[in-house]
């Protein structure tokens, strides 16, 4: 290059100045952003579970009013939970059963609390199709019979015969005194 010409480079545009589109547009994807959230939001919120199912969450049992060989029904969550009081008898029985005869194999310890053996406490609902056992009937005369399909538990609240698969199933759920329970 001759030094007499001229740099045929052109020069630099001029640096961009913010205008009002600019700021429109972000204007605009801002009150966007935000009315996606407004609309997300109660549709995410919806899948919470409603006040009441929260109320019962958890529910505190007395278990000085039971005597023994005795059953109540308590609701929790909206489902029927069955504490027993196991009698000396009944808790030999069902630690004596072999696991090979049992359909789903639980020892009868791993259905209770250490030291609150004569306690027993599942949830009500056969792991066939739904139903609700009845207490003191079928061949385990000491266990739960599910009329509609036939299945049977023992007092431990193992499936022993019919189309359940699984045992009733244990809640979470505590001793806060000796006598004094709390599911949930």
């Amino acid at each position: 290059m001759a030094q007499d010409e001229p740099d045929e480079t052109p020069p630099p545009p001029p640096a961009r100045q913010a205008t009002r589109r600019d700021f429109l547009y972000i204007a605009t994807g801002a009150v966007g952003a935000v009315g996606i959230g407004a609309v997300i939001w109660p549709l995410i919120n919806q899948l919470n579970p409603d006040a009441s199912t929260l109320a019962l969450a958890t529910v505190d049992f007395d278990l000085s009013a039971l005597e023994e060989g005795q059953v109540v029904t308590i609701k929790w969550r909206g489902q029927p939970v069955f504490v027993r009081y196991r009698t000396p008898e009944d808790i030999q029985a069902m630690q004596a059963v072999p696991l090979s005869e049992l359909k789903d194999p639980a020892p009868d310890s791993a259905r209770v609390k250490p030291g609150h053996e004569q306690y027993l406490v599942v949830i009500g609902i056969c792991t066939h199709l739904g139903c609700v056992p009845l207490f003191n009937a079928g061949t385990y005369s000491d266990g739960w019979f599910c009329p509609c399909h036939g299945s049977q538990y023992d007092a431990a609240g193992r499936i022993r015969s019919g189309p359940a698969p699984l045992n009733l199933v244990l809640p979470p759920y505590e001793f806060v005194t000796d006598t004094r329970i709390t599911i949930g």
